[in-house]
């Protein structure tokens, strides 16, 4: 269902810049490099799959196979996901014996996770 609320923002008229804060916002700024890394991670977070997949990951690590039969895919659309997810740096693996078992790479992605479930569900 499709929302067709207007939102109305609120517009500045000023012309006076206030250099100081500017200034000040300009310092603490992050490189250009650092702020382009972070929009790559949050676009890994924009694929319901991947969200899937990160939140089986939770609660135990688990192999491809195991993934794919608890989303009801394909290995192949399994592992391609996890590719992704690795590249991003948000999983890691190993191997025992001839399975490969999957896990969160750190628990900063639990913590990113959660604060976005809790924007998510928030009342408003």
């Amino acid at each position: 269902m499709q929302d067709n609320k207007k939102i109305h923002l609120e517009r500045c008229d000023c012309t006076v810049i206030h250099e100081d804060i500017v200034n000040s916002v300009s310092d603490s700024m992050p490189h250009d490099e650092i702020l382009y890394d972070l929009a790559e991670v949050f676009k890994v977070f924009g694929d319901t799959t991947r969200i899937k997949i990160l939140y089986a990951l939770f609660a135990s690590e688990m192999c491809v196979c195991d993934i794919a039969v608890l989303l009801n895919m394909t290995q192949s659309a399994i592992s391609h996901q996890l590719r992704v997810l690795k590249q991003a740096r948000l999983v890691k693996y190993r191997k025992e014996g001839k399975v490969v078992y999957y896990s969160l790479d750190d628990d900063h992605i639990k913590q990113i996770f959660d604060q976005g479930l809790i924007h998510s569900t928030e009342k408003k």
